[in-house]
């Protein structure tokens, strides 16, 4: 074996076995060690083979359908505490929106958080050469209030960039307002957000926190989407990446978050569950 086929070799045996790890967590419902040991704190792109894989297992076993994209990291100070200077993505699966439910069973999460975003459903492939803001404005049908419960699988939030990227960007679960909003109607950029946990402030923000204007982390999905030979679709749901910081939650918790023009978005969790 050469050189180049022993780090192919290498590589392959480290994305199975943070593959197993990562899914042995999911199952079992037990926070595993950081993955960074196998991947590294940088090699973004191995991070990625490992989600793919993941992904690729879910949709094989499992009766799941690709509904749309997360992006996460979006925040400067985030990207700062985890050494990057780019966003991340994640993919969202249908029965992770749990728009519909009267009560979150908590015991389908592990360590769970939440951030308000605005979400974008789009009308348009976004599948162009070359895409910019008026292409991708565009293509969005409407907007929505959304809460992202954020989870990890790795014990105790203990990640870096790659950790959370081969986690699926450290998702869980969705929710999303009724009210729908024409971009014709409301500039994204321009929002500004309040939650409240239990009554109490837990966090607010603006659409400037998320990278500017949540617009432009669309165009960067888009493009990232592009490259990886799997373009965003029209119907699908974008998550745009937090307007504030993400706030834990405990058994029974009961969430409200309001983003000005859309309205407001509120998910209420279930008492069983507690770790």
């Amino acid at each position: 074996m050469n050189s180049s086929e022993q780090l192919s070799s290498d590589r392959t045996f480290r994305v199975e076995n943070a593959v197993e790890r990562l899914s042995t967590a999911a199952t079992t419902r037990t926070p595993c060690a950081p993955i960074r040991d196998l991947l590294g704190e940088t090699d973004i792109d191995l991070a990625y083979q490992v989600q793919q894989r993941l992904v690729g297992e879910r949709l094989r076993t499992a009766p799941a359908e690709v509904v749309g994209r997360k992006i996460g990291l979006t925040a400067p100070a985030v990207q700062r505490q985890l050494g990057v200077d780019q966003p991340d993505f994640g993919v969202l699966f249908d029965d992770m929106d749990v728009s519909r439910l009267e009560t979150v069973p908590f015991d389908r999460l592990l360590q769970p958080k939440v951030e308000a975003e605005v979400a974008f459903v789009l009308g348009a492939d976004l599948d162009a050469p070359h895409l910019d803001l008026p292409t991708v404005r565009a293509a969005v049908a409407y907007a929505t209030a959304a809460l992202e419960i954020v989870d990890s699988r790795v014990a105790g939030w203990d990640i870096t960039i790659t950790d959370t990227v081969a986690d699926n960007a450290s998702s869980g679960l969705f929710v999303l307002s009724d009210r729908t909003v024409p971009l014709t109607e409301f500039e994204p950029g321009e929002v500004s957000m309040a939650t409240h946990i239990d009554g109490e402030l837990a966090s607010d923000g603006t659409g400037a926190a998320c990278l500017g204007d949540p617009l432009r982390a669309l165009l960067w999905l888009a493009r990232t989407a592009q490259t990886f030979g799997d373009p965003l679709r029209a119907g699908q749901v974008i998550l745009s990446g937090a307007l504030g910081p993400m706030t834990p939650v405990r058994p029974g918790a009961s969430v409200r978050a309001e983003i000005s023009t859309l309205g407001t978005v509120s998910v209420v969790f279930g008492k069983g569950g507690a770790r």
